[in-house]
């Protein structure tokens, strides 16, 4: 089987749209789990992850119960589950964010959670508050299916590649705000202060940081990439060559770009965002001057 066929097509013109509805649906069950989950460094507590379905909450806890939310775009529901055995469930089609933010919190009612919920979205240009959003409204369950099967072939590789560091590391999750799944690495050693940092920043970058991930092209982007950048940036790191040779340095966002069309191409795409991300790591580390000899497994 070629890579191609194993990597499905996700141009993000074909299917923008439904991306940005998704986004603001994800954003309303992360904030979700960010009412109902202590804080955690960097805000690990807020992601959704991975699952053999979609994307989903894991367990949080509320009162003596617990409850977890799940996307499944095999199915196309989100299930709503609760640990003494009461459960809701809502489909997943082509509806305003205002339709779902009702019937979503319709859902939290009926199963006796009562969440607290800003209900303007972050991270995004120009934000419309979920009650009263009816722009966004496109769903095709196809192509979100692929998204979430990309989801699934990027994890498997940033997992495998967290096999080879000791140092702090976070888990791989998926971030609502900036609608990526993320993997991040950590010298050790405290940041300085990010001048302008909003609370969200100065917790997120506190420690010298090395991150790695996919997005589907949003945020203006255009196009589906995996990426790698340090924060705050060493200098002289934009002057450094990366493997494999399809990726390289993309100026205007100052990190590490490696387009997912051109790693689906390739013959051997796991092999190929492999070496991207021990090459633009080992770039990052080495003119950060990162203790790699104590962080690294040899």
């Amino acid at each position: 089987m070629s890579g191609a066929s194993q990597w499905p097509e996700l141009a993000w013109g074909d299917w923008a749209a439904t991306a940005d509805t998704l986004h603001m649906w994800t954003q309303i069950v992360g904030k979700t789990r960010l009412a109902l989950t202590p804080l955690q460094n960097h805000w690990w507590n807020v992601p959704l992850y991975v699952t053999a379905r979609g994307l989903g909450t894991s367990a949080m806890n509320y009162g003596d119960d617990v409850l977890d939310i799940e996307f499944d775009f095999v199915a196309h529901e989100l299930h709503l589950r609760m640990g003494s055995g009461g459960s809701q469930g809502m489909k997943l089609k082509a509806r305003t964010v205002a339709d779902f933010y009702k019937e979503y919190l319709g859902c939290l009612e009926v199963l006796g959670v009562s969440v607290k919920i800003n209900p303007m979205p972050v991270e995004v240009a120009h934000p419309v508050r979920f009650d009263i959003d009816t722009e966004h409204k496109s769903y095709d369950p196809e192509y979100v299916h692929r998204f979430w099967q990309v989801l699934v072939h990027a994890e498997k590789v940033f997992r495998a590649w967290g096999t080879g560091f000791l140092g702090k590391v976070s888990p791989v999750h998926f971030f609502w705000g900036s609608f990526d799944l993320a993997v991040t690495r950590f010298s050790g050693r405290v940041a300085p202060p990010r001048p302008g940092a909003d609370m969200i920043q100065r917790e997120a970058y506190s420690h010298e940081v090395i991150s790695a991930g996919f997005w589907p092209g949003n945020g203006g982007y255009g196009a589906a990439a995996f990426y790698c950048y340090a924060a705050p940036v060493p200098a002289g790191l934009s002057e450094a060559t990366i493997r494999p040779g399809e990726a390289g340095w993309d100026k205007a966002l100052g990190e590490f770009v490696f387009k997912y069309d051109l790693v689906r191409a390739l013959a051997a795409p796991e092999k190929a965002l492999m070496e991207f991300l021990e090459s633009a790591y080992g770039a990052a580390a080495d003119v950060a001057k990162w203790d790699r000899a104590a962080l690294e497994r040899r």
